[in-house]
């Protein structure tokens, strides 16, 4: 999307040094992937105390009996083939 914009030649030189762009370009749209990227970044420490990790050998442990389990669950039944009518011509 073509766009014309007014920014402080001060600040676009500033922006340009500190993170080595070449062009005005590629400053902006830096700029607008990380104020994209401070987004993902507030939810993530909105969920900040919400989850609990157990990292010790029982938790692992249980953690595969219960995708073994939802694996078991899920699992189709066995393909049980059902033999054909034999198959004449029509009269």
């Amino acid at each position: 999307m073509r766009t014309n914009i007014d920014i402080d030649d001060k600040l676009m030189q500033a922006a340009m040094e500190a993170g080595g762009f070449k062009t005005k370009r590629e400053a902006v749209e830096e700029g607008l992937r990380m104020i994209k990227r401070r987004k993902a970044y507030d939810a993530l420490l909105a969920a900040y105390g919400t989850l609990h990790w157990d990292d010790s050998d029982d938790g692992w442990a249980q953690w595969r009996a219960q995708q073994a389990s939802l694996v078991n669950e899920s699992a189709p039944s066995p393909y049980v083939p059902v033999p054909s009518a034999k198959r004449g011509r029509a009269k």
